[in-house]
């Protein structure tokens, strides 16, 4: 089977509200429709996961992040996309449109987003056509899955399609930073 196979498949999961597995920069990804409430809230009793602490979305470029995003002033746009445009994987805190639901923001004001250098992740959102959650491949609290084969064995039963490839090398998952601050939240 073809690589554009299975990213169709991929992406008719995603429309029917499935939750998908994905190799990123650093780790595997689970993934959904952020707009799909239910693949979400399915999503966070995957993980685990308290809602509060919101989720990151992934895209091929800033277009696809634009309609869950404020306006941007222009030196966090230069900044964020000067930032982008290296090899590092980082995830920016923006502000958030206030209609964006609260599963996605958490109790903040603004939104975790990352426009990715992963090729498959990538072409993904494209084929996709928006951005998507992207979450690591794990239970909160626990080290995330570096492999296909990982993810199988953790989530084997709970994920709805595994696209398989690897993940990008880098030795941890993004570098979180608030734009407004410059402050690293995770790295």
């Amino acid at each position: 089977m073809s690589f554009r196979w299975h990213l169709t498949q991929a992406v008719r999961c995603l429309e029917r509200g499935g939750i998908i597995a994905y190799p990123t920069e650093a780790v595997y990804g689970l993934g959904c429709d952020p707009l799909n409430s239910g693949a979400v809230e399915r999503l966070l009793q995957l993980k685990q996961r308290d809602w509060r602490k919101g989720l990151i979305l992934i895209a091929s470029d800033f277009s696809q992040l634009q309609p869950y995003l404020l306006p941007l002033s222009p030196e966090i746009e230069k900044t964020v996309f000067s930032a982008w445009q290296t090899n590092t994987a980082i995830t920016w805190l923006l502000p958030v449109q206030p209609d964006v639901p609260l599963q996605l923001r958490g109790l903040s004001d603004k939104l975790a987003v990352r426009v990715t250098r992963h090729p498959l992740a990538r072409t993904l959102c494209q084929v996709w056509g928006g951005a998507l959650v992207s979450t690591s491949a794990n239970r909160s609290q626990h080290p995330a899955a570096r492999t296909a084969l990982r993810t199988r064995m953790l989530l084997h039963t709970e994920i709805d399609y595994l696209l398989s490839g690897a993940t990008g090398g880098q030795a941890r998952p993004s570098e979180i930073r608030d734009a407004s601050t410059l402050q690293i939240i995770r790295y």
